[in-house]
């Protein structure tokens, strides 16, 4: 039996590891019985047209048939092994890459594992009940491909720390399943994955803005002079690609759908079922903000230890001049005495903030291809990004307010107005309204346009979800 047939599919010789190989399948029910529980509700029994990874050659790596979520083929995938693949940035640079893990920075990279391992369960269980409300059929299978990818990426990193850091990293593979987005008492550890995702704008912003922060952070270790982390995540960017997609996509079909009703002479597209502009931009503010924060402090010892060690580099390393980054400097503006002052951090302990900028200009990309279709449809309004500074919980400017032009306010202008820049109560309940399921193949929510075309060459109206 070749080891793609095996329980656990997999390009990394497991069966030659029979260790290993006990202690993940002894993990497998243990998964199992997380995602029946807080994997997505109701449709476990139903057969969904799924992409299932079963290779890690571009001409052919995944397959697409109709699969019941249970029974999918989660698998352990690396890239494959670059020859003689250096190191490529700080004190280590130039010197071979490591395929086991130095004792020395052991703790340091498994926090960087158990941290990227635990955003994975934590997004499944933020959607586990979007399906209730699905605009169409085509979206229900979107859904769920991210929710079975996000699990192949749990697999990914369980596999990690079962194969490199022992009992150590037995018992946080076992952690992972453990904490629970959004609970109290064991909630997930980066904030973003405990906030609500229950209905499909916020889900859209949600795989826009922080999968896409996921994106640079795989990049980044995808940098790593640790080689096994190197090739796993290189092999996750591959999947990742995917879940951006349909965030962008997303909003941009419910951009045009209130473009349409806006250049037909509706000025008020919300009560013609649509979703109207502010409301939009008033959830790009939150999730925007709330993904900046995940990459972490703008002034890091962490990220400067993790830099000069190896562990984590910048986005395409390979592109820059100067990978010792020892007299380099990052200008930033923060709030002193009352004013915005420019200071200047040792570039090393700026590497957040050097990953934030290639996100930011990622974002702003995408928030450009949704005004070209309000361009096109000859609206004027525009959709935008707050200045990095807004709305900030973590880092240099969590402790102060901003309006969304970064500029610094006081404590009262902030409560005035937050209700004109963040989703209040009663833009919840505007989008709960809109929450209507749609099963009819083709057929879409009236707050949404239809895609430009259905999946893996199948026509909109295809059934891509077998209901039961």
């Amino acid at each position: 039996m070749s080891e793609l047939d095996s329980r656990i599919p997999n390009n990394v010789g497991l069966s030659h590891d029979r260790r290993l190989q006990r202690a993940l399948l002894r993990w497998q029910p243990a998964f199992l019985d997380w995602w029946r529980e807080m994997g997505p509700e109701g449709f476990q029994g139903d057969e969904v047209l799924l992409r299932t990874a079963v290779s890690v050659e571009p001409s052919g790596w995944s397959h697409f048939d109709f699969v019941r979520m249970p029974e999918y083929r989660w698998g352990i995938f690396l890239a494959p092994p670059e020859a003689d693949r250096r190191i490529g940035f700080g004190d280590f640079a130039g010197e071979p890459v490591w395929r086991a893990v130095p004792g020395e920075f052991r703790t340091d990279l498994r926090r960087l594992i158990v941290t990227q391992g635990d955003t994975e369960p934590a997004s499944v269980e933020q959607q586990r009940r979007l399906g209730r409300t699905a605009p169409s059929l085509y979206d229900l299978r979107n859904l769920f491909q991210v929710n079975v990818e996000e699990g192949r990426h749990l697999w990914a990193m369980v596999y990690l720390l079962h194969a490199h850091f022992g009992r150590d990293g037995r018992e946080e593979a076992d952690a992972l399943l453990e904490r629970t987005s959004g609970d109290v008492d064991r909630p997930r550890i980066l904030q973003a994955f405990n906030e609500p995702c229950d209905d499909w704008l916020n889900f859209y912003m949600f795989t826009m803005f922080t999968d896409r922060d996921g994106k640079y952070q795989l990049m980044a270790l995808a940098e790593s002079a640790f080689d096994p982390l190197s090739r796993t995540t290189r092999f996750m960017l591959t999947e990742e690609a995917f879940h951006m997609s349909v965030g962008e996509t997303g909003v941009g079909r419910i951009v045009q759908r209130t473009a349409d009703l806006m250049a037909a002479g509706d000025d008020h597209p919300e009560e013609n079922g649509a979703f109207d502009l502010g409301l939009l931009q008033r959830h790009i503010n939150f999730w925007f903000a709330a993904s900046l924060d995940l990459f972490g402090s703008e002034i890091s010892s962490n990220a400067a230890r993790y830099f000069a060690s190896g562990l984590k580099g910048r986005a395409r390393e390979k592109r820059r001049t100067d990978h010792a980054a020892l007299d380099g400097v990052y200008r930033m503006l923060v709030a002193d005495s009352g004013s915005l002052r420019e200071r200047e951090v040792p570039l090393r302990n700026a590497m957040n903030e050097v990953l934030r900028d290639d996100y930011i200009r990622d974002c702003e990309r995408g928030v450009a291809r949704w005004n070209r279709i309000l361009d096109q449809a000859g609206i004027g309004e525009r959709l935008r990004l707050p200045n990095r500074r807004f709305h900030r919980r973590i880092g240099v400017h969590a402790d102060h307010r901003f309006d969304p032009d970064g500029n610094l306010i006081g404590e009262a202008e902030w409560e005035e107005r937050r209700a004109d820049w963040l989703p209040t109560e009663a833009d919840r309940d505007v989008v709960r309204s809109r929450m209507v399921r749609v099963t009819e193949p083709g057929k879409m929510a009236h707050w949404i346009a239809a895609p430009r075309r259905g999946v893996h060459g199948r026509p909109l109206d295809y059934e891509y979800v077998r209901l039961s």
